[in-house]
């Protein structure tokens, strides 16, 4: 410290402040009480704290009763290597610190000094508060809060777990360790039973313990599969009930004229093509899931007389659903059943869709083979890879009526806007509302299936059902968000104006060609591929998905949906419907009707 001199550097004033001594004493002592006890609760010790308070507060102190002065001064030369504190009432120097040349910016020093001085102020006073609270299983100093944020920084915690259990655990299974043995414990209890008798180390400790868990993982697996394995097997077939229904309204067809009703009548023919009617088309082969969506539909409309459904099926099924609905009339909603052969645009020359459900079928069943093969090959692959590749199998994925709305332009061509309705929705709300919905000159309405509460219904983007892997696909984005169909509004009128059609035929010859690399199962990836850029998202509200494979939704929730949709295999109709959504679906369902009862149909 030296005396400054007029010969000096005027220095500029950064800094002016007013303190008096007793407010600085009573400040000392409030941090030397703190520090105190902070010792004497804690075993660890806040000495470079205390060093550091200790000489801040004397400097200070000593400058107040030196100068006696209530205001003082802090300068510094404008080269920043000279800091100097002056009396407020004097020009003579008090202070004045030195600081050798250095070839970092000593502006930037000081200001770095100045500000941890204040951070670590900052830091003690967080550290003793916590500390005299008197949680002592907490780390309150400074090298105890680098000792707790350090392994969170670093991505990693500290464990109490030997070393050895973790190399034990992390080594590659063996042959000789999938083979079943005797002296593997069963049970948690048994597991404890023998460690409590053997009192082993943690190597022996971890052998056992992962002898056991590679033993209940490969049940597990096993258990899984036959589950996949039963699901799949009872979804693809046709329940005897249903079975036994088709049988009946065929015979009725056949005998009771009454059951042969041209439908709609001739009076309501000319409503079919009027685009001041609310139309809704469902294709299906089911006539007990085709009854529940058209009552659902016309029960809950508030305008029920500007319904018009439009119910396609097959061959076979004709007459069973022309029986149905001729002695189960919705009046005053308009139906009409119409079987495929009956449309002639699907009656001349070739069919895009049908040759592409012959060359399907000849690939997939070259291709996978059957159930029992892709058990019985598969002894390494994940539960749900075997379940995804089951899936495949299903004869929906080869069904006429899973194809047919790619071709709503051509059935309809008279219609400027339809809602598409698979067969195993349930509606509980008026439609109607849905033709108020601005398209923005989109071509497809949908539910998105990438955002919503639940993560593993609303997950669905395009990786979830394109395979990426392959440079075909490899255009597209595989995190985009994708759409469900079941519940679809499309605008006819714009989709003429597309080519969404001969995309889709493209891409499914694309998929053929490459042995079904480009995805897997179903017709939404073409559909992801054909309607992309042509999508209007739509409130989930009016679609929600998963109750046929999930049972996650609870009954409340399903209830406040415009429409529910039981995709998945646990159809509501099949004995493998989970219980507790089943209801909403068999509501709609008359259990005193004769074919019903006939067929033993029952509520479970």
């Amino acid at each position: 410290m030296k005396a400054a001199n007029s010969n000096t550097q005027q220095p500029f004033k950064i800094l002016h402040f007013h303190t008096h001594f007793p407010r600085v004493s009573s400040l000392y002592l409030f941090f030397f009480s703190s520090l105190k006890t902070a010792q004497k609760n804690s075993s660890r010790l806040i000495t470079p704290l205390s060093f550091f308070f200790f000489w801040y507060f004397w400097v200070f102190y000593f400058i107040l009763k030196t100068r006696n002065q209530t205001a003082m001064q802090l300068h510094v030369s404008p080269s920043l290597r000279h800091v100097t504190v002056f009396p407020g009432k004097g020009v003579r120097e008090f202070i004045k610190v030195r600081i050798g040349s250095r070839w970092v910016s000593y502006r930037m020093l000081f200001y770095s000094l100045l500000f941890f001085t204040f951070l670590l102020r900052f830091i003690f006073v967080f550290s003793t508060v916590d500390t005299i609270d008197g949680d002592l299983s907490k780390c309150s100093t400074i090298g105890c809060l680098g000792k707790r944020i350090g392994p969170r920084i670093l991505g990693r915690m500290e464990s109490n777990v030997p070393e050895v259990i973790y190399q034990i655990l992390d080594e590659a299974i063996s042959k000789e360790e999938v083979e079943p043995k005797s002296d593997i414990p069963q049970t948690l209890h048994d597991f404890m039973a023998d460690i409590k008798q053997t009192t082993p180390d943690a190597k022996a400790f971890a052998l056992k313990l992962r002898q056991m868990v590679l033993l209940l993982e490969q049940r597990t697996r096993k258990a899984k599969i036959q589950e996949y394995l039963y699901r799949h097997v009872a979804s693809s077939s046709i329940p005897k009930h249903l079975h036994c229904l088709a049988l009946k309204l065929a015979n009725e067809h056949s005998n009771n004229a009454a059951a042969r009703l041209q439908l709609p009548s001739a009076d309501l023919v000319p409503t079919l093509v009027d685009n001041s009617y609310f139309h809704f088309v469902l294709a299906s082969d089911n006539v007990l899931a085709a009854s529940v969506v058209s009552k659902s539909l016309i029960k809950n409309a508030l305008r029920p007389r500007k319904f018009v459904l439009h119910i396609i099926t097959d061959r076979k099924t004709y007459a069973p659903m022309q029986a149905w609905f001729s002695l189960h009339p919705l009046a005053p909603a308009v139906i009409e059943v119409k079987a495929l052969h009956q449309f002639d645009w699907l009656s001349k020359g070739k069919v895009p869709v049908l040759e592409a459900m012959e060359k399907d079928q000849r690939v997939r069943s070259k291709f996978r083979g059957g159930s029992s093969a892709i058990v019985a090959k598969n002894n390494t692959e994940k539960p749900q890879v075997i379940a995804a590749k089951l899936q495949a199998l299903s004869p929906k994925y080869n069904s006429l009526m899973n194809h047919i709305r790619i071709h709503l332009p051509e059935l309809f061509p008279s219609l400027n806007k339809v809602v598409f309705l698979d067969d195993d929705i349930v509606i509980q709300t008026d439609l109607s509302a849905l033709w108020d919905i601005d398209m923005n000159g989109k071509v497809n309405g949908a539910v998105e299936t990438c955002r919503g509460e639940d993560s593993f219904v609303m997950s669905k983007r395009f990786k979830s059902y394109l395979n990426f892997s392959h440079p075909l696909i490899a255009n597209f984005d595989p995190n985009e968000c994708a759409w469900a169909y079941g519940m679809n509004i499309f605008d006819l009128e714009a989709w003429r104006k597309t080519n969404i059609t001969l995309t889709y035929y493209h891409w499914l010859e694309q998929n053929l060609k490459s042995d079904l690399s480009l995805w897997q199962l179903g017709t939404l990836p073409p559909g992801l591929i054909a309607f992309h850029g042509q999508v209007h998202v739509i409130d989930p509200f009016w679609h929600m998905l998963g109750l046929g494979y999930q049972d996650n939704t609870t009954l409340s929730d399903a209830e406040t949906a415009g429409v529910i949709h039981f995709n998945g295999r646990a159809k509501p109709w099949l004995d493998i419907a989970f219980p507790q959504l089943r209801p909403l679906w068999a509501k709609y369902i008359d259990f005193s009707d004769k074919f019903i009862k006939g067929c033993h149909i029952r509520v479970s």
